[in-house]
């Protein structure tokens, strides 16, 4: 798409969606990888306007919804110290850990403080020198670099004050436990634009090829998903399994060298846990020996925290495609944004929350008919 004005333009949406109803003569189930796409193909009604047969599964390229819970309960121990100043983005504050959040803990008197950037939380350990200030350094290859500069310059200003609590995790380890789960009905990928900004989409050219799935790197408008949704559908239709990139307006094929060379300067790859997922191998980050002293987990002794899910929450389901937020008994009674059972209806990037806001309560998606009233939806 050539202009900015162009991303919702109901004519334009109609032509791709006409290419789409041309195009496809068999059903095709689609998985969409980042929270930001579920929640624009939800809340602008796109899913219920493709052609029968197009089924797009929502996955778990949530990284508020993928922390685990038991470093969510680091998280809080750390924060509950009394010379400790917690620092984290905003959408974790309301995460539920196994018996309060972040912000419950704030209106307690915990000195929790919610940052931009994480040079904030090494700008407040420089000015607060008696202080210990932690960054909760959550996300996907996305935030990862910023991340890494942060501790590269409290290293370089010499700030003994300053740690991260890591909770980093990666797309393409998680792709291949989804492809290769026993009930995987994932024929092809949508790849999230703003990771593959930083990554390129090398790493999932090998995935393409040993599992014939297409992979298509997606932005975020409602044109983006649209013209992704054909181009995948297009290489379903013809037999052929490639990456290909929709969002070139942002996306190179190696992605940002200099980004890349500070992820691997400050993280090892390790094994990770996902909320509601489980254990996959080598699908998150961890800090590289050099910079263990800026490690929040080994500063303040938090290895021995353990956590139990809440059993009502059925997240893991959610986030692997398996389950619509609306099989959950708890969905839109027990579990609401406004007192959330786990954090797919909290975050406001979690499948649950996206289906919530978007006044979805039936079983299935209504049939939208007003395209235009659906694409000019804020």
């Amino acid at each position: 798409m050539k202009y900015l004005d162009e991303y919702r333009d109901p004519a334009l949406a109609r032509t791709l969606l006409a290419q789409l109803r041309a195009t496809a003569t068999r059903p095709w189930r689609i998985m969409e990888v980042c929270g930001g796409q579920t929640h624009t193909l939800v809340r602008q009604g796109i899913d219920e306007l493709l052609p029968a047969g197009i089924r797009m599964i929502h996955g778990p390229g949530c990284p508020v919804c993928v922390t685990p819970l038991e470093i969510i309960d680091k998280a809080l121990a750390i924060a509950s110290r009394p010379e400790v100043i917690f620092a984290s983005f905003g959408d974790m504050l309301r995460v539920p850990g196994s018996r309060t959040s972040l912000a419950q803990l704030r209106a307690a008197g915990a000195d929790v403080r919610v940052v931009y950037s994480p040079m904030d939380a090494v700008s407040l350990a420089r000015a607060d020198p008696d202080r210990q200030v932690v960054f909760f350094a959550v996300g996907f290859e996305t935030t990862a670099p910023a991340n890494a500069g942060a501790v590269l310059v409290a290293e370089r200003l010499g700030v003994t004050n300053f740690s991260i609590l890591v909770s980093h995790v990666l797309v393409p380890p998680a792709l291949t436990a989804i492809l290769e789960a026993e009930h995987c009905e994932v024929q092809a990928f949508l790849a999230a634009g703003h990771v593959c900004a930083v990554m390129g989409w090398t790493e999932y050219e090998p995935l393409a090829a040993k599992y014939q799935v297409p992979i298509v790197v997606t932005g975020f408008e409602p044109l983006d998903l649209l013209e992704g949704i054909l181009m995948t559908v297009r290489q379903l239709e013809e037999g052929r399994a490639q990456v290909e990139n929709q969002y070139a307006r942002a996306v190179r094929r190696t992605g940002n060298g200099a980004a890349q060379d500070a992820i691997r300067r400050v993280f090892r790859v390790t094994d990770r846990t996902w909320r509601g997922v489980g254990p996959i191998p080598a699908s998150g980050l961890r800090l590289a020996e050099t910079y263990a002293r800026f490690d929040a987990d080994e500063r303040f002794g938090t290895g021995d925290v353990h956590a139990v899910e809440e059993p009502r929450c059925i997240a893991g389901r959610i986030l692997t495609g398996q389950s619509l937020p609306t099989d959950c008994s708890a969905y839109g009674t027990d579990c609401t944004p406004r007192n959330p059972l786990g954090a797919p209806m909290v975050s406001g990037e979690g499948t649950c929350a996206a289906f919530y806001c978007a006044g979805r309560r039936a079983a299935r998606p209504v049939p939208v008919t007003d395209l235009t009233s659906v694409l000019n939806r804020r």
